[in-house]
């Protein structure tokens, strides 16, 4: 029986694809730099806003102009994170099923983390009160640090819990920490990403996972 759920945030619960894209173009072109497409952006994300921007700088671009790009997609993001950004169809009622079925629940990402406690708190402080986003000091996932702080939070055993995520970086986590993992088909990744590490199972909706996720409650 599994006691408690560790979520990815971004691609899983939330699509928040456009804001990150507008705030990556604004800083690339403060910067110079041309900008990146949708799709590009959405094959970008998944191991930290730092990463994103290394990823899409131009090759060739200094340390110092990819700071000055990763400092302006900060600042940008910080005003303009919650403009086009929402949930996923059904997740909050999905939430709040789990939450009265008794399921402790935990955010973990590689979103900063002054973004993942806005977004979060505003959006499911109702039903998650752990959100572990990244800071420094703290490897990001795929390393399993954020989820064993999160494990600790809610007072649970690896083996109690399971991960939920969209991407390859998601089901190397849950492996990493030694856990159960479930791919969700609606966020940044297709199924072959998540094929390629290993993932035995994934859903393509939120009632799907719902019902999941309450049967391993039973």
């Amino acid at each position: 029986m599994k006691k408690a759920i560790v979520f990815d945030l971004d691609g899983t619960l939330l699509n928040t694809l456009d804001d990150l894209k507008d705030s990556t173009n604004f800083a690339l072109q403060s910067c110079g730099f041309p900008e990146r497409s949708y799709d590009e952006v959405r094959r970008f994300v998944g191991n930290g806003i730092r990463k994103l921007i290394e990823r899409a700088v131009p090759a060739g671009a200094t340390p110092e102009k990819t700071q000055e790009c990763y400092e302006a997609f900060c600042e940008h993001y910080k005003h303009n994170m919650e403009n086009k950004t929402a949930e996923y169809d059904g997740i909050s009622d999905m939430l709040k099923a789990l939450y009265e079925a008794g399921y402790k629940m935990a955010i973990v990402t590689n979103k900063a983390d002054f973004a993942a406690q806005a977004l979060c708190g505003d959006l499911f402080g109702k039903y998650i009160k752990t959100v572990v986003g990244s800071v420094d000091g703290r490897p990001n996932k795929p390393a399993p640090d954020g989820v064993y702080y999160a494990l600790s939070q809610m007072g649970v055993a690896k083996d109690e819990a399971v991960f939920i995520g969209d991407s390859d970086v998601d089901i190397q986590t849950a492996k990493n920490a030694g856990m159960d993992a479930i791919g969700v088909l609606w966020g940044f990744r297709d199924l072959a990403d998540l094929q390629k590490v290993g993932v035995k199972t994934t859903v393509t909706n939120t009632q799907e996972l719902k019902n999941l996720l309450l049967s391993l409650k039973k």
